[in-house]
């Protein structure tokens, strides 16, 4: 029979999240599917765990944005210390100096803004990777990697692993004294798979070890709550051999690495089996292998964006506007003000692509002196949402951008055609709806559309940064377009290389979604080539004469 101290409350763990507790190694890394419960039920009881035992300390909770960590990593945090009755503002403080009731940390930080205080005076650093020299000057005595698979490891390498030595002079004999947490889903390229060599480090028998000990404590725990409720008082040696068993548990764990591999399947009892349904209708296969069934899944290398590489994808965050939330997330407020990124003073040069089903716009601006093209963020609207819709949605974004002028590079596809619409063809559509919303609008037409083989060499020569402009994505604004452009196929024509559009004309499927296929990739190839080809000559008019 199972006794339980009626002083605290149940709570439920998944098998993945009481593994993790109960192994408890020095260095636990868990790869799992989405909506596991890797923040809320492995990440939260680590770092309450870390704060609480090694009162003082200082750790680091390392995400790949701070956007990222605003959104995703401290509102799971916040919300499971919440729910077991941590409550900010009494046990904890974020962004601020704590109140003089708290104890202070064996080192005082700098700066309070970017950390969250416990009340025992143990301090979490929020490490963005987006912000350089985050984690400078910095002891640690653990680390928490969240979202590790969008996570530079050169950066955790070179900056953070080497400040996670710890204060040797006050926790130099504690177990998790230097202790690393790593979490994500399965990775889908090769520099995101960085953590998936701690694997080649577990031992399991350590691990098995750890297990038969931390099953020995219980079972000891579990005799002498049973002998105090009889009114029996426990012998000393009982209460001695149960002392001594967990400081060997704990002798191991300061050793030991736990690597487990889980898919979402794991969580079914809260998930259910529709919701297992609806991510394999709504994600790409290969996203539902690896980010729901966390299936390691080899990367092709010989799509039409073969010379497409991570260092085409970037990071801006504008940390002065994400920091005046004061870690609360306002979904509403997070537009191009969010966006370090964004020249608000230039135009915003667009390409597009129009179907029945999809629509897109891919929005970037060119710096010539630096040789790229930023791909800003991309929108598209789907079904009974079109062209009027996906021009609100970029003018709802872009309401405080301070220059309302967009260039439109479009080629003959936008000449003629009104499937996306109703009367009048693409161009005049777009000019109209643009207008209406008190946006200035500068067409430039590119003629025919470029030969699949031409635009196949111009856009991969730009990847290796032998054209006028090599493009780069934010990822954060890019989701979709990204996993488009990394999943488009190429085919042999009579011309040479082909991209294969054939998908395009099928139905959506739960395997196939419209937003995954080539339409978008269209629309970046039409906002490449003229930015590359047709530069806009206009830039400094249109900055003061249209309009401000």
């Amino acid at each position: 029979m199972i006794l339980t101290d009626p002083k605290y409350k149940l709570t439920y763990f998944n098998r993945p999240q009481l593994l993790a507790q109960w192994i408890g190694a020095r260095t636990t890394v868990v790869v799992a599917g989405r909506r596991t419960g890797k923040t809320d039920s492995i990440a939260a009881p680590y770092a309450l765990k870390m704060m609480q035992r090694m009162a003082g300390s200082t750790g680091g909770v390392v995400v790949p944005t701070f956007k990222h960590g605003l959104t995703n990593t401290l509102p799971g945090l916040f919300a499971a210390w919440e729910r077991w009755g941590y409550k900010r503002g009494i046990h904890y403080v974020v962004g601020k100096r704590p109140p003089k009731s708290f104890a202070l940390p064996i080192t005082v930080p700098h700066d309070w803004e970017q950390v969250i205080s416990f009340y025992n005076g143990s301090v979490a650093v929020i490490l963005s990777q987006d912000r350089p020299g985050a984690a400078n000057s910095l002891t640690l005595s653990w680390i928490m990697v969240d979202e590790a698979k969008f996570v530079d490891p050169e950066k955790l390498n070179n900056e953070t692993i080497p400040a996670n030595g710890g204060i040797k002079t006050h926790f130099s004999r504690h177990a998790y004294n230097h202790a690393m947490l790593i979490l994500s889903d399965m990775p889908q390229s090769k520099k995101g798979s960085w953590f998936l060599e701690y694997e080649k480090n577990m031992n399991p028998e350590v691990i098995d070890a750890i297990g038969a000990g931390v099953y020995e404590i219980w079972r000891l725990k579990q005799k002498i709550l049973e002998m105090r409720k009889r009114g029996v008082e426990p012998p000393a040696y009982l209460r001695g051999h149960l002392r001594r068993l967990d400081q060997n548990v704990n002798r191991l764990r300061s050793i030991a690495t736990y690597y487990r591999e889980y898919s979402s399947v794991e969580n079914i009892e809260l998930l259910g089996e529709q919701y297992l349904r609806d991510m394999k209708r709504s994600l790409t296969p290969l996203t539902f292998q690896t980010s729901i069934m966390c299936h390691k899944i080899g990367i092709a290398r010989d799509g039409f964006y073969s010379s497409m590489q991570e260092d085409n994808k970037y990071n801006a965050s504008d940390f002065e506007y994400l920091d005046s939330f004061g870690f609360e997330y306002i979904p509403e407020a997070m537009d191009c003000r969010a966006d370090r990124d964004l020249d608000r003073y230039a135009p915003i040069c667009i390409g597009m692509d129009y179907n029945a089903n999809i629509n897109w716009i891919v929005a970037g601006q060119p710096d010539e002196h630096a040789g790229r093209l930023n791909v800003l963020k991309s929108f598209y609207v789907k079904y009974e949402r079109k062209i009027p819709a996906l021009v609100a949605d970029f003018c709802q974004y872009y309401a405080h951008h301070q220059n309302k002028t967009v260039v439109f590079y479009y080629d003959s596809t936008a000449l003629g055609s009104n499937y996306a619409v109703n009367t009048i063809d693409f161009r005049h559509t777009i000019i109209r709806e643009f207008e209406m919303h008190g946006w200035h609008v500068q067409p430039v037409p590119l003629g025919s559309p470029m030969r699949h083989d031409e635009k196949y060499n111009l856009i991969n020569l730009g990847f290796k940064g032998r054209n006028r402009l090599t493009p780069y994505f934010n990822r954060q604004n890019n989701d979709d377009l990204i996993l488009a452009i990394q999943a488009a196929g190429v085919e042999r024509g009579r011309l040479g290389f082909r991209k294969n559009k054939a998908g395009e004309k099928l139905a959506e499927t739960q395997d196939d979604l419209l937003e995954h296929r080539t339409d978008g990739t269209d629309a970046f190839d039409t906002l490449y080539i003229g930015c590359e080809k047709r530069p806009f000559t206009g830039l400094a008019l249109a900055s003061v004469t249209g309009i401000l």
